[in-house]
């Protein structure tokens, strides 16, 4: 029986209730291994809710000024605990790093490491990815990210995201305005979506989270907030909880997903398809991968297509959408993808001067 230690992002608590998309994944992903026998400790923020053992590495960050400090003590604590773990005869098969930064201190320990690449290609520092530690591998979420890494041999594979389907059933009666949900940023767009659905004549909610950085609340000041007080028939929920945010994925007419970044992934498309919503996006970087143009919602260039597809938005069918989740976005699917790529990474494991080594291919 495998033992894997799961590395999370420290400044958000790890739940069902996680809003940021690397905590939700971990959530899932460690879910659904710990259901297949697999012994998985995550090491998390204090207030972490998880299937299999949470190592408590400190509290979470509540201010950005604190990050690298809170990161550091992050890492720190969790080398010791890996190390401690192999000197009390209880070492890790593997550790999966869905934090995004820890994987560059994995020389640090004889295990096997998995980095998820989360992010775009061009929102990693590029010196990040010189020197990578010998017993690195990582994977992606989608081609069109793969793509953007075809030069790093390290690359062993691609594992599409998934969602725990359970959770997300088609609602039933009637469905009436516009969604946007996710994290109020400035590359996710949310304004531009309030745009939309006033040109297209639409109600509109908008829920979120605005994250404890000063660019996020001057983006939220800025842009957001003017745009919402001018529209009588806009609606703000900030950070809504996973019951509400089930409700207003079913009620919706359809989802708007405007960011204006290369998205590796969505998770909101696939919510959205699970529960029987349309989706009008921006063709960004994997959405193409996500949503059927035509038949779960529509892929467009511009705002000004948006607003024209919204007109037609009624043609497609809550089936189609669910269909096309069921078959494409199961996270069971997904954690038998990574217990594959598990598997790889622990047969090319080899000994090197008494340190594990992967032979990368």
């Amino acid at each position: 029986m495998k033992k894997i230690l799961y590395i999370a992002y420290p400044l958000l608590t790890v739940s069902q209730e996680s809003a940021g998309g690397a905590e939700q994944m971990l959530w899932t992903l460690e879910r659904e291994m710990a259901r297949r026998g697999v012994r998985s400790t995550v090491a998390a923020s204090s207030g972490s809710r998880v299937s299999g053992e949470l190592f408590s590495t400190g509290p979470a960050c509540t201010k950005p000024d604190d990050f690298d400090r809170r990161n550091r003590e992050h890492q720190e604590r969790t080398l010791d605990f890996a190390r401690q773990s192999a000197r009390e005869g209880r070492p890790f098969d593997l550790v999966h790093d869905m934090s995004g930064s820890f994987w560059p201190r994995a020389a640090e320990i004889e295990t096997p490491v998995l980095a998820t690449l989360h992010l775009p290609r061009t929102f990693y520092a590029p010196q990040l990815f010189e020197n990578i530690p010998a017993n690195v591998g990582f994977n992606c979420v989608s081609e069109s990210q793969a793509r953007s890494f075809s030069d790093l041999k390290q690359v062993i594979g691609v594992v599409p995201n998934g969602i725990a389907l359970d959770r997300f059933q088609p609602g039933e009666g009637p469905r009436t305005g516009l969604l946007w949900l996710g994290r109020i940023c400035e590359e996710k767009a949310p304004h531009l979506a309030l745009e939309i659905a006033a040109r297209a004549g639409e109600a509109i909610t908008l829920a979120g989270q605005v994250y404890p950085f000063s660019y996020h609340q001057q983006y939220f000041e800025r842009e957001v907030a003017p745009r919402l007080s001018a529209m009588p028939n806009a609606t703000w929920i900030e950070s809504p909880s996973y019951a509400l945010k089930r409700k207003l994925l079913h009620q919706a007419r359809a989802v708007l997903i405007t960011s204006q970044a290369d998205e590796t992934s969505s998770l909101v498309a696939m919510e959205a398809a699970a529960s029987g919503t349309p989706v009008v996006a921006l063709r960004r970087g994997a959405l193409a991968e996500i949503v059927q143009d035509g038949v779960t919602g529509f892929l467009v260039e511009s705002a000004e297509d948006a607003v024209l597809a919204l007109r037609t938005i009624g043609h497609i069918a809550l089936t189609n959408c669910v269909r096309h989740a069921r078959q494409n976005f199961s996270s069971s699917k997904m954690a038998e993808r990574y217990a594959a790529l598990y598997s790889q990474l622990l047969k090319s494991e080899t000994s090197c001067s008494g340190a594990h080594r992967l032979r990368v291919p």
